[in-house]
């Protein structure tokens, strides 16, 4: 028997070769196991936006399952990935799932502020000053780099302009509540935190910052907000400590119970230092995880029917 034939019989034998009916031109049998897959081209229609689950409100959020895609196939566990204007922070949210190291960079406190958010929330990471080494937890951990990390920083940045909008902004990341754009007159708010302990819709917090001297006026002023804006929580962010009549005047606004009557309640009116939000002591909110200004970046499964990257 000649070699090819003895070949031509193996591939029979082996169900490499088959041929349907007696007559038919012998065709080659695939098996799935043997197969690698599909070139993926660049024509990527399976890939879904953000679901509502995973979409967070921002603009230009792109889905956890791209991401995914792109850092799989062109990177390894260990690699660097760099995203330079990273938004909301989906590729280094992907990245950590990935086990890459990433560097992420934008030029907005805020957009900061929820990367820090949703890192924490998808996967338990905090800022590396804010961990202890009594922490229970085995913590991931980032550094922020460029914004104000102590008070020296605090005070430059507000010092940096005369209208402090860099600083206040900054300041409502630190909650982290959606920084609002004054136009014209001081409306008196400068972030708005939504709450999710209500059954029927979210309770809301309006965020004042003060940079120079605070006065009890102001205090009184932020509850007079409160009340035209129908909001709950009043929170007060100031540079300098606050001093015994804010704390009465703060004091004097009394407690919020959640409606639901499920959580503790909270002083109406907190005031918070920047010293102090910086050490990591936040407002107090009726249960924990309850601030969905940003909404909980949980780690999610994918919803886009896209199959488990082999590479």
């Amino acid at each position: 028997m000649a070699l090819d034939e003895r070949e031509d019989a193996k591939a029979y034998e082996n169900g490499v070769v088959v041929q349907l009916k007696p007559g038919a031109v012998p065709q080659y049998k695939k098996y799935l196991e043997d197969s690698l897959g599909r070139t993926i081209t660049n024509d990527w229609h399976d890939i879904q936006q953000p679901s509502p689950k995973e979409a967070l409100g921002y603009p230009t959020q792109k889905p956890l399952a791209l991401l995914e895609r792109i850092i799989a196939t062109s990177s390894n566990p260990g690699d660097v990935v760099l995203d330079p204007f990273c938004g909301c922070g989906t590729a280094v949210v992907e990245a950590q799932e990935l086990k890459r190291a990433w560097i992420g960079i934008d030029i907005t406190p805020i957009a900061t502020s929820l990367v820090q958010q949703r890192l924490k929330s998808a996967h338990g990471a905090i800022d590396v000053r804010l961990k202890s080494k009594d922490d229970p937890i085995d913590r991931s951990v980032f550094a922020v780099v460029g914004l104000p990390t102590d008070m020296a920083g605090a005070r430059m940045l507000y010092d940096k302009d005369s209208t402090h909008k860099d600083f206040e902004m900054w300041a409502v990341g630190l909650v982290p509540a959606i920084p609002q754009e004054k136009k014209g007159a001081d409306s008196g708010i400068d972030g708005i935190a939504y709450i999710h302990d209500n059954p029927k819709k979210p309770s809301k917090a309006i965020i004042q910052v003060k940079g120079g001297h605070a006065t009890v006026a102001q205090l009184r002023d932020l509850r007079g907000v409160m009340v035209r804006e129908k909001a709950q929580l009043g929170f007060f962010i100031t540079l300098e400590p606050p001093t015994q009549p804010m704390k009465n005047e703060a004091a004097s606004a009394g407690y919020y119970q959640p409606p639901s009557g499920v959580g503790r309640r909270v002083e109406c009116v907190q005031i918070r230092t920047i010293e102090e939000l910086l050490q990591g002591r936040e407002f107090d909110f009726p249960l924990y995880g309850a601030n969905v200004s940003f909404k909980e970046a949980e780690r999610l499964q994918k919803e886009t029917g896209q199959e488990e990257l082999k590479l």
